[in-house]
């Protein structure tokens, strides 16, 4: 796996999690909720960050269901609930028991890792002959034409910089093709994107992401002080609205053997 940028011991990181999973919590729900996963169920959760979606798995799961919690980094993780075991591992070493998962699921995972299609075999091959794969991953295509320019130049920087971090900004689109190429069946997949404004939730997150991360950015140099605080500026100002990613949504069944 590609060195994760946001390490989990960076200043903030436990709150910038936090805010991501209120964010994003709802829309992974909601996906969970419609492919039937309930009582008595095994569940996979790989990347889970701060747990907050296992701890919820582990729940919609009981009695008698199990959820795994799986991270390269368990540091951030809270949630203590019976059903619910934490592991470490990476995705990429191998699956994780293979065949016995009725839902296995990653959220803005794929995008930091080396190679992603090698993670999504080994998450494939974690779920069981029916079992539901469930992928959520960024899709960048909204910031190429945020507006004004000066966030537009922000966001090519933030590009240029991602992709030479070896972060792939635009694998959401790519989702529904790689789960065809390995033979899953019943495949689906949505997009939506937050339109928001200067002083909300999404623009709190980009505040704290941008700031946490702002040394390696102007050292790499492919922002600067100057993009950068415009940025900064624009999430502070409510009558600024604007949309940054489209998180794409694909599932697919696991074949029966």
């Amino acid at each position: 796996m590609s060195e994760y940028v946001l390490d989990h011991h960076l200043e903030g990181e436990r709150q910038r999690l936090a805010l991501m999973s209120r964010l994003l919590d709802p829309m992974h729900r909601r996906h969970i909720e419609r492919l039937g996963v309930g009582p008595g169920m095994r569940a996979l959760e790989v990347g889970c960050g701060n747990g907050s979606m296992s701890a919820w798995l582990a729940e919609r799961i009981a009695p008698g269901g199990r959820a795994v919690a799986v991270d390269l980094d368990l540091s951030l993780v809270d949630a203590d609930l019976p059903g619910l075991e934490l592991r470490q591992a990476d995705i990429l070493a191998g699956p994780i028991e293979p065949g016995s998962f009725d839902l296995v699921t990653a959220r803005a995972v794929l995008h930091h890792v080396a190679d992603a299609e090698a993670a999504v075999v080994n998450l494939m091959a974690s779920a069981r002959p029916g079992g539901t794969m469930l992928l959520i991953e960024p899709d960048f295509l909204p910031a190429g034409i945020a507006e004004p320019p000066e966030v537009r130049a922000f966001w090519d920087g933030w590009l240029a910089w991602s992709r030479e971090q070896g972060i792939d900004y635009f694998i959401g689109r790519r989702l529904p093709a790689m789960l065809s190429a390995l033979g899953l069946e019943d495949i689906g997949a949505t997009a939506e994107t937050a339109l928001y404004n200067g002083g909300s939730l999404w623009a709190s997150y980009w505040q704290q992401t941008v700031s946490e991360l702002r040394a390696g950015l102007v050292a790499s140099g492919k922002l600067d002080d100057r993009p950068i605080d415009t940025f900064l500026a624009q999430c502070a100002d409510p009558a600024w609205w604007t949309q940054t990613i489209a998180f794409t949504a694909a599932y697919g069944r696991v074949p029966r053997r």
